[in-house]
């Protein structure tokens, strides 16, 4: 039987940094929360394990939650979509496959079913998988022009179902999925990247931005959930400002080697660190009698969180709510 692993292709995947997240994962925890699940690398590796937990998995992109939704609950009608858009476009000439990449990129589907099928059909014929929309909301990535792209892999589909049945999954703003943490349980965090430079890195994910006021926001919810004795794993850009963010509260921070490989030109795709902060030490002094550390910082900065968002439900293929920084260097078209 095949494993749990991501279906989708995902710009900034945690699937080569694996070992070093799994190495951070707790010995043991309650529940597991991941509000930034984007391709849920960490979350279908932690599937394959003997030991169960229950998940809650949060995006505040909504077609990819309607597509998680769809592949947990409505498999079989996804596959035979998928098969059908699958043969008709291997079955054109290049001419006829960009013709039919971007006929199925202006539709709209107000269907969850038409939204996951067009959505997985997008990310294994565009260009290099990326998921990228403009600032209406309207996915804007050109066609890829792979030579034979599967675009159905059913065992792969199979094995996510089967992962995501106990999973509860919903379109919001990571600090509405981190409030339901409790004690004990462990939330993953894996934010849009923050750029090293203008253009070094792709982060843009939905129609609005993922801006400072938003890592600020993220470091105060992080805050709060050891304040609360829930173990926290964040993995973000190793730039300085980051690390300025989180050296001063008692965090652990690593840095671990990483390949960026959504550059443009081939050249671009070398090793670039990611940072990987975790509250253990935190969690550690609190039990060792020293009080919670993350509240006295979160009091220190006088950062108070923003009330979330209010994304759309995530079902009927509308513009998504949040993302990142828009400027960046367009792929070749």
């Amino acid at each position: 039987m095949v494993l749990p692993r991501p279906f989708l292709k995902w710009a900034g995947g945690k699937q080569q940094l694996l070992p070093a997240l799994l190495e951070a994962v707790p010995a043991s925890y309650g529940r597991y929360l991941e509000p930034f699940v984007g391709g849920g690398a960490l979350f279908f590796a932690l599937a394959q394990r003997p030991l169960v937990h229950a998940a809650v998995l949060g995006d505040a992109n909504a077609e990819l939650v309607a597509t998680y939704e769809v592949v947990r609950s409505d498999l079989a009608r996804l596959v035979r979509r998928l098969r059908r858009l699958e043969r008709e476009y291997l079955g054109r000439d290049a001419e006829g496959r960009a013709a039919f990449y971007y006929e199925m990129r202006a539709l709209s589907p107000r269907d969850r079913l038409g939204v996951a099928a067009r959505f997985i059909f997008l990310n294994k014929t565009c260009y290099n998988g990326l998921y990228r929309v403009n600032r209406r909301g309207l996915f804007n990535v050109p066609h890829g022009r792979y030579r034979a792209p599967r675009i159905l892999d059913e065992e792969v589909l199979g094995a996510a179902s089967r992962a995501l049945a106990p999973a509860e999954i919903a379109c919001r703003d990571f600090e509405a999925t981190s409030a339901e943490a409790e004690v004990g349980d462990f939330v993953y965090f894996d934010p849009p990247f923050h750029p090293l430079s203008v253009t070094s890195s792709f982060t843009q994910y939905t129609s609005a931005s993922f801006d400072w006021t938003d890592q600020e926001r993220l470091r105060a919810c992080i805050d709060g959930l050891t304040a609360r004795g829930v173990h926290v794993l964040l993995s973000d850009s190793p730039h300085p400002r980051i690390v300025e963010l989180y050296e001063d509260g008692g965090y652990e921070l690593r840095r671990v080697p990483a390949r960026r490989a959504i550059n443009s030109k081939a050249g671009g795709r070398g090793a670039i660190d990611e940072l990987l902060v975790s509250n253990a030490p935190l969690l550690e002094g609190r039990r060792g009698g020293r009080g919670a550390p993350g509240a006295r910082a979160l009091s220190r900065r006088g950062s108070r969180p923003r009330p979330p968002r209010s994304p759309l439900d995530g079902g009927d293929g509308a513009a998504p709510a949040t993302g990142a920084p828009r400027r960046r260097r367009e792929p070749p078209r």
